[in-house]
């Protein structure tokens, strides 16, 4: 009997939780991705044709795809400057074509996963045109996803609450495979731009919890200026928390492998980000999820997770290695 495993997120992180999960023929794929992008091509696209962003989604069928290889180069290629497809990528333009034809942007993505052999779903968390907002420590609030993506205000600043705007009612085929979802991972990727907009859509905080799945939050390996300055595991916990409930966490997956002083001192100098660390072990104690350190990290020029090692450990979830 195949295991259906739903993912929450969207970003470099979730891709490789896919991109290594896929490999598993028992398992039943989703993933539920955040609509609120707002940047480059996927912005312009969202303004000048009226469908929902295209970018993270574009990403998640590459993940699924079967052959990765020149499909992910396909979808990802991007227009050179000079011309009027300056920006733009394939992929985007793939999918806002399908959905002209079709008519429907959900028709749009199931074509494109059919032509290139997608190996689960694809679902928006929702179908509203949404954008996302923040209030920052000092009551500034900040709309827009590449905004806050990409700092225009002060990003020292730490942000208080998220928002969306323009409804953001749960996709009913987002609802239905958290339901059905014998496990459910939430992250990694950045935590106010690709994680909590799903969490912000009205009724996923109630899909979750009726859920009979075990819930795995993948904790990012470094922080990220403007959005988890300073954070460490509890911080990222306790925001996903706030907006699925306290209690709904079972595990909480942490790199434990040390990473490269080069390539720390090097995100530090260009990016101000850090990696993230439990320095204090006693916060755990009573927690309602467990902690699982493992190394998870791929470090050749860039830190991020491995997919091979993700998939590994949530195998061993799966198999019942980890309880």
């Amino acid at each position: 009997m195949k295991v259906n495993i739903t993912t929450i997120g969207w970003g470099t992180g979730t891709f490789n939780v896919l991109y290594g999960l896929k490999e598993n023929k028992n398992y039943n794929l989703a993933a539920v991705v955040s609509v609120s992008d707002s940047g480059w091509s996927t912005g312009e696209i969202r303004d000048q044709f009226g469908i929902l962003p295209p970018g993270d989604i574009r990403r998640a069928i590459v993940a699924l795809s079967e052959d990765t290889g020149i499909v992910r180069r396909l979808f990802e290629y991007r227009f050179k400057a000079g011309n009027r497809m300056s920006g733009h990528t394939i992929g985007n333009l793939l999918l806002t074509a399908l959905t002209d034809i079709t008519g429907d942007f959900e028709k749009g993505i199931h074509e494109l996963s059919e032509m290139f052999d997608v190996r689960g779903k694809v679902i928006p968390v929702t179908l509203d045109d949404t954008q996302l907002g923040i209030t920052l420590e000092n009551g500034e609030q900040v709309i827009g996803e590449t905004n806050i993506d990409i700092p225009k205000h002060d990003g020292n600043l730490a942000i208080k609450d998220a928002f969306l705007i323009g409804g953001g009612k749960l996709n009913p085929r987002a609802k239905e495979a958290l339901r059905n979802s014998d496990y459910i991972i939430i992250g990694p990727g950045d935590l106010y731009t690709s994680i909590v907009p799903n969490l912000l859509s009205e009724g996923i905080k109630e899909a979750i919890h009726y859920s009979n799945a075990k819930i795995i939050y993948v904790c990012n390996i470094m922080t990220k200026h403007g959005e988890t300055n300073n954070f460490e595991v509890e911080d990222f916990v306790d925001v996903i928390e706030k907006y699925i409930g306290e209690g709904e966490i079972d595990y909480v997956l942490v790199n434990s492998a040390p990473i490269r002083p080069d390539l720390v001192e090097k995100y530090a100098a260009e990016e101000n980000k850090k990696p993230v660390q439990i320095t204090d072990f006693t916060k755990f104690r009573g927690s309602s999820y467990k902690v699982i350190r493992h190394d998870l990290v791929n470090e050749n020029d860039y830190i991020r997770h491995d997919p091979k090692k993700l998939a590994g450990v949530i195998a061993d979830f799966v198999g019942g290695w980890i309880k």
